[in-house]
């Protein structure tokens, strides 16, 4: 797994990567595939944004599905972050900026599962296995 961008945010690797290990396992446990999580800016993720859905405008998580994940060491997909919404929704929420980057790699990695919140009985279930695997992650942490 590879995470580009943190030293230039000042963000340790170890939960974020601990938020995709932890996500695949419960998700999609038959996945072995690589995950590459991106750190990023509002313009970058904009960009993208505007490139691959014709949203021209900044959001804080996309996912990119590369390929089925089934095969050790070959891409299953990437994860950009932009840090900067991460920073404002952090802040909003009162919580530490890791968790909330946290909070949108267990997101991301969830969409590369399959998983979606388009429909209520979809969202339901993809927001209550997000809050439990980022209580699990809190309780990992807190015993270190």
């Amino acid at each position: 797994m590879a995470v580009r961008g943190a030293a230039r945010w000042r963000i340790d690797v170890k939960p974020l990567k601990a938020a995709v290990i932890a996500t695949l396992m419960k998700a999609a446990p038959h996945i072995v595939g690589e995950v590459a999580v991106v750190l990023t800016g509002d313009k970058e993720i904009r960009r993208l944004n505007k490139r691959y859905r014709d949203k021209d405008s900044a959001t804080d998580v996309l996912s990119f599905d590369v390929d089925d994940g089934r095969s050790a060491g070959e891409p299953f997909g990437d994860v950009v972050v932009s840090v900067e919404t991460a920073r404002r929704q952090a802040r909003a929420y009162g919580a530490p900026l890791v968790e909330e980057v946290q909070r949108l790699i267990v997101h991301g990695t969830l969409h590369l599962c399959g998983y979606d919140h388009h429909e209520r009985r979809e969202a339901a279930r993809m927001h209550g296995l997000t809050r439990r695997l980022l209580q699990a992650l809190k309780a990992e942490d807190d015993h270190r």
